[in-house]
């Protein structure tokens, strides 16, 4: 090795040391190690400016409440600035420590901490137009498409403090983008496994559907050991654009998951938004459908699972802007031993949004006497032209189900399991990629045995 090119590496190691710090020279350090344009580096600067002048969630915050974040300290997480690199799909399948779901989809990204791990996609795509690529290259190759949509329409950097830190220390991500008129026929398929213990990500999903678009978006979610992930998901949706997206979370029972994410939709954008939430020690989710144009429909179905210890939270907004919008949600979810959940929802109708159609329904099925589920849903109306409803229970399961089951031959663990699994079906059924429900329907059969 040349002595240049070893001041060249030295440099370059000095400089992923600062970019595993929070601060201002440790943004500088990151975006100058990625090589970044001038306005990704402003954009960073700007957000940390931002997250410096946020105050940290208090326990009074009518949103953090019932969260609390007592034994986080972000200064215990080092961002994993490591770029893995990208192999076949077997040497990825034994990187993970598991098999990859089979799934049949049209292309693949894999995250591995901070970097891509492994691409496939196809000609057929590119020659329709389609954008599918990591987040870093989409800066470099596509950054005027980009700038047009990161953090700008959907979420924005001061959505919240978390939100700010996302936008100043992101690491990973995908950005899809299908031009007008265009169908993606097979799911697109993105999976981020956090596999260095202690480690903190800021992994980020932007999916833009220009007019009369179509597809289809899995972001799997896993490992992430005594971590921290601070995700943010933008679902920007133009005219008469059809987007089915998952969001299947199941991080490492000792992670810190804080994800916030919201569905811009324009004039009759049709979209179903499942929101998945299995692992994790926490979970604080903030998830907004943002109706801003005429005849949208929004579907957001929500299932969770905690158990041990476990809390999860999701805080959610229907926010119905313009006339004739039809918005549906259904989180329901089960609970064991001494997990919590907290589910907070409001439905708000803007003046002027006649004809709303809105629907939000939570329910709990408490599987142990010591769990717990609080729920909190709530309307804001300002207009009087609508239909609002909510909904929300909380029940354990019944004896005389499971001796009903049981008087036809099944023993009581399998009756339970039953009422379990019928319990799920509802946003089971709504699942619109098959090797995605066969998986769902793994990890309850695994949650309930476990």
């Amino acid at each position: 090795m040349t002595t240049a090119v070893k001041d060249k590496e030295q440099a370059k190691e000095e400089v992923m040391e600062y970019a595993i710090g929070l601060s201002e020279e440790g943004v500088r350090a990151l975006s100058a190690a990625r090589n970044e344009p001038e306005w990704m580096l402003e954009f960073r600067l700007e957000a940390w400016r931002i997250f410096e002048a946020m105050p940290w969630p208090k326990p009074t915050d009518e949103a953090w409440r019932r969260t609390r974040l007592t034994g986080f300290k972000l200064e215990d997480y080092q961002l994993n600035n490591a770029a893995p690199t990208e192999g076949d799909r077997t040497g990825v399948s034994k990187l993970l420590g598991q098999e990859l779901d089979e799934m049949e989809s049209a292309a693949s990204l894999i995250f591995q901490d901070g970097g891509l791990l492994y691409r496939d996609s196809s000609e057929d795509l590119a020659g329709k137009g389609v954008i599918f690529t990591d987040l870093q290259s989409a800066v470099t190759e596509h950054g005027e498409l980009l700038r047009r949509y990161f953090m700008t329409q959907a979420v924005k950097p001061d959505h919240n403090k978390f939100t700010a830190l996302h936008a100043a220390m992101w690491d990973t991500g995908a950005f899809v983008y299908v031009p007008r008129n265009t169908k993606v026929d097979l799911p697109l398929q993105i999976i981020l496994n956090q596999a260095t213990e202690g480690a903190a990500g800021y992994h980020h999903t932007l999916v833009v559907t220009e007019e009369g678009a179509e597809v289809t978006v899995v972001d799997d979610l896993l490992g992430g050991k005594d971590g921290m992930q601070s995700a943010v998901v933008e679902l920007c949706q133009g005219e008469n654009s059809i987007l089915r997206y998952m969001n299947l979370q199941d991080f490492d029972h000792s992670t810190w998951n804080f994800l916030t994410g919201r569905a811009a939709m324009q004039r009759n954008a049709d979209l179903r938004w499942i929101q998945v939430s299995w692992g994790s020690k926490v979970t604080k989710a903030f998830l907004d459908i943002d109706l801003l144009g005429e005849g949208g429909h929004a579907e957001l179905l929500g299932i969770y699972f905690p158990t041990g210890r476990q809390h999860i939270d999701h805080q959610t907004l229907q926010l119905h802007r313009a006339p004739r919008c039809f918005s549906d949600l259904l989180f329901n979810g089960a609970l064991k031993d001494k997990a919590r959940n907290v589910y907070m929802g409001i439905i708000k109708v803007f003046p002027g949004a006649q004809q709303t159609d809105a629907f939000q329904r939570n329910g709990n099925l408490i599987l142990d006497g010591t769990a717990r589920a609080d729920s909190i849903p709530g309307l804001e109306i300002e207009a009087d032209d609508v239909r609002c409803t909510h909904a929300a229970t909380a029940a354990q399961v019944e004896d005389e189900y499971v001796f009903y089951l049981m008087a036809r031959g099944l023993s009581r663990p399998q009756a339970e399991r039953m009422i379990v699994q019928g319990f799920f079906q509802a946003v089971l059924d709504r699942v619109p990629v098959e090797s995605v429900v066969e998986k769902l329907e793994r990890v309850i059969e695994r949650k309930i045995g476990g």
